[in-house]
């Protein structure tokens, strides 16, 4: 079944999870809310919560598109020591190496994640 039809609703309605395993950054604490999800194609759109003080130590690599605008805070990338921040816009395809993250005072991002045929 494809993502189900939603009009505009209170996000606050969906309950804050942690983020799995695969899921791109894992470090404890990270947590996500699940906005629409394709279960067939494994699309998603989610909302993640990276609180204040957290740090991931590892590179990201996945075969999905993903891209990511930071609503709140910041991250910095570690690798490249730079630092992005609220309404920065990333689009990465599959195979881009991202990460490892962390970020001083929290930050929250949306992000969209799809398989292109």
């Amino acid at each position: 079944m494809p993502k189900e039809e939603r009009e505009f609703f209170d996000t606050d309605t969906i309950d804050w999870r942690p983020v799995g395993a695969g899921s791109g950054a894992t470090a404890e604490g990270i947590m996500e809310k699940i906005l629409s999800e394709d279960p067939e194609t494994g699309d998603y759109a989610r909302m993640v919560n990276f609180p204040a003080g957290v740090e991931t130590d590892e590179t990201v690599v996945h075969d999905f598109w993903e891209e990511v605008i930071i609503l709140e805070g910041s991250l910095i990338d570690t690798r490249l020591n730079q630092e992005f921040t609220k309404g920065m816009y990333g689009c990465r395809p599959p195979g881009m190496v991202h990460g490892p993250y962390k970020s001083p005072n929290g930050c929250i991002t949306f992000e969209c994640r799809y398989y292109k045929k």
